[in-house]
């Protein structure tokens, strides 16, 4: 799959996870705290700005859900390898409040991710 283009979102910032299934793959279905491998591209919900993407620099990224931030540890198991999901994180699931110390503290972002492996 080409590196996707995310829309830009209407309307008021969610207030819980938004999980979004754009592709549903049919390969093997990930589990709770399973290691990933990804590609993935993160955008401000607001400004729908671009703030990463593995696409980007060009390969995948492996790694366990339990290290990463809550949205992605809740959002991602029960995808299945060649699906493309899209998460709308408020900011309790994603960096935190406002004044967190991280530089998306208190930003609702979007992700979509391309599931590689499980």
């Amino acid at each position: 799959m080409p590196k996707p283009e995310i829309e830009f979102l209407e309307g008021p910032a969610p207030t819980t996870l938004q999980i979004t299934d754009l592709v549903v793959g049919d390969g093997a279905e990930v589990a709770p705290g399973a290691t990933v491998l990804v590609h993935y591209v993160g955008v401000d919900f607001e400004t729908g700005e671009q703030f990463d993407a593995s696409w980007d620099r060009g390969e995948p990224i492996r790694f366990p859900l339990r290290g990463l931030i809550k949205a992605w540890q809740d959002g991602i198991p029960g995808m299945r390898v060649g699906g493309r999901r899209q998460l709308v994180c408020p900011p309790d699931t994603a960096y935190g409040p406002a004044g967190g110390g991280h530089r998306l503290s208190g930003r609702t972002l979007v992700f979509v991710i391309d599931l590689l492996e499980a």
